[in-house]
């Protein structure tokens, strides 16, 4: 059958749009009402990062991305360890001990042969980093113009130990919210390569496999509840995912949260709201308001993990919202990203 190309939109709902992959309202739309009712099964409705698959005697995490990042390279990373990076921390997100990566490369004609060679270098050393070994994959090659020099998709498998169940049905009232580290370095990083923007400072994406933050904070905290990486749509995005699921209200601190400088800098320059910048190197982690010392504590002994900070807490289980608590006493509802505020940022 022959499929016409799609115009320009004249309303949202007739073609895809960029913002469909912004990782706010309109993804999740697009998934709830295509990939999920087509692919509806009691894994897929975990609706996490990764499914956790029952097996005979333990439990398999599994879980694909696709990186279509532009331009390949940036401060602090390129494509290839992108790729890696996040596919590894979408399985840590489960609760897995990621293993085995498959890599599958679609090239457009015209792409120097230099150029996949670093990104294939930057790949297989971001994989011993992680602990994980590429074991499969794939390359297609498309025509001049019908991609940008690369895209990358992987997936993974880890397994989840017996004693660890983290998902969007154990977080409660009460849990403490911690964020890892600086928020919106990522996408800032991307946006000032892509336009040519030279700030004072250089700003890097903070991409990393944060292993050891995980495997460390599961052995020393009895009991934690949730792990999300807030990628696409940034933090306020993955939080309403959160309170969405769960259905809770989440309240942030506004004077907790870690923004560099150069990073709100930027922002308020580029009219940017860093809370909706991407991130790829950072985790939201839910546990009880107990164990939250002592998670900071293991977090900030690792090199990524220096800037944790306790960010707010689940404070009502009856209403989904995020709202943010802002210096001066006011609250702010923090909504899903609606549109497109920073397109191709993994």
């Amino acid at each position: 059958m022959n499929i016409p190309d799609c115009p320009l939109p004249t309303q949202p709902t007739d073609c895809i749009t960029l913002a469909h992959g912004g990782g706010g309202r309109m993804t999740n739309r697009l998934i709830e009402s295509i990939f999920y009712p087509a692919f509806a099964n009691q894994w897929l409705e975990q609706a996490h990062d990764g499914a956790t698959l029952p097996m005979p005697h333990s439990r398999l995490a599994f879980t694909t991305d696709s990186f279509v990042v532009s331009p390949l390279f940036f401060p602090g990373g390129n494509i290839g360890d992108l790729a890696v990076n996040g596919t590894v921390n979408d399985l840590l997100c489960c609760g897995a001990t990621p293993l085995y990566l498959s890599a599958a490369f679609i090239l457009e004609e015209g792409l120097p042969l230099d150029t996949l060679r670093q990104v294939v270098q930057a790949m297989r050393e971001a994989a011993s980093r992680a602990g994980v070994s590429i074991v499969t994959g794939d390359t297609k090659v498309v025509e001049h113009g019908k991609c940008d020099g690369l895209y990358i998709n992987t997936s993974g498998i880890g397994l989840v130990p017996g004693n660890i169940e983290i998902g969007l049905h154990r977080v409660q009232k009460g849990d403490a919210v911690i964020v890892t580290g600086p928020i919106g370095n990522h996408g800032v990083s991307i946006l000032s390569t892509r336009e040519g923007l030279n700030f004072e400072t250089t700003i890097e994406s903070d991409t990393a496999a944060l292993t050891h933050i995980v495997s460390n904070l599961l052995a020393g905290v009895p009991d934690v509840h949730m792990l999300r990486d807030p990628t696409r749509g940034g933090l306020s995005s993955t939080l309403n995912e959160i309170a969405e699921g769960a259905g809770v209200t989440i309240t942030l601190d506004e004077q907790s949260l870690p923004i560099e400088p150069p990073v709100r800098a930027a922002c308020d320059l580029l009219g940017l709201d860093p809370l909706y910048v991407a991130n790829e190197g950072i985790l939201l982690i839910f546990l009880p308001d107990e164990h939250a010392e002592q998670a900071l504590h293991i977090i900030r002994n690792d090199p990524h993990g220096k800037g944790a900070r306790l960010i707010g807490h689940v404070t009502d289980d009856r209403r989904p919202e995020v709202l943010l608590e802002l210096a001066l006493g006011q609250t702010r509802v923090l909504d899903m990203l609606s549109g497109e505020q920073l397109p191709r940022i993994c």
